[in-house]
């Protein structure tokens, strides 16, 4: 896959911070099964214990628990769309970022603090603090450049890498669903 140059990702910056800051399109559902594999969804089902419905995020755990246990604070992966679509370059490489969800929203800490909460279809999510970073598998799909792209002091502070949240209404969103800031 071809990998974007650090000047072609900052000429994207403009569009990036167009994102609506109180209301987005849902754009993309991935359900990941197991390590590795991605299940793209047209609509899924959010719930206080497992986030969405199907994924791994609970079996997986987490290496920054005590026993390793899952993270509640890390239940869902949200990335801003129009991230995505610059790193990814193509709408079918997506997944390949590792998010549950992909919201055409301003994702910055000014905007979505933590705390703030979200509502899809009939689901709450909130904003929770650890921090959401690339990895050594975000660079193998989308290049160096990209995760320093991402981990950028502007980059950090826009959540270019995007959120952590968790759910705290269940509920049922699909693809198309507007997330409301609340």
């Amino acid at each position: 896959m071809p990998q974007l140059s650090k000047q072609a990702l900052e000429a994207g910056i403009d569009e990036i911070l167009q994102a609506p800051k109180d209301a987005g399109v849902l754009h993309l559902i991935v359900r990941r099964p197991e390590t590795d594999e991605r299940e793209v969804l047209q609509q899924g089902c959010l719930s206080l214990s497992a986030g969405l419905v199907g994924d791994n995020w609970a079996r997986r755990g987490c290496k920054h628990t005590a026993d390793g246990s899952a993270d509640p604070e890390m239940q869902l992966n949200i990335m801003n769309s129009r991230v995505t679509a610059l790193v990814a370059q193509k709408p079918e490489l997506w997944p390949l970022a590792g998010d549950q969800l992909y919201l055409d929203m301003d994702l910055s800490t000014e905007n979505l603090p933590h705390g703030s909460q979200i509502s899809i279809g009939t689901a709450i999510i909130e904003v929770t603090p650890p921090p959401h970073t690339g990895c050594k598998k975000f660079v193998a799909r989308f290049g160096l450049e990209a995760m320093k792209f991402v981990n950028s002091g502007f980059g950090k502070k826009q959540n270019f890498r995007g959120i952590n949240a968790k759910v705290i209404q269940p509920g049922e969103i699909k693809v198309g669903d507007i997330a409301t800031k609340l």
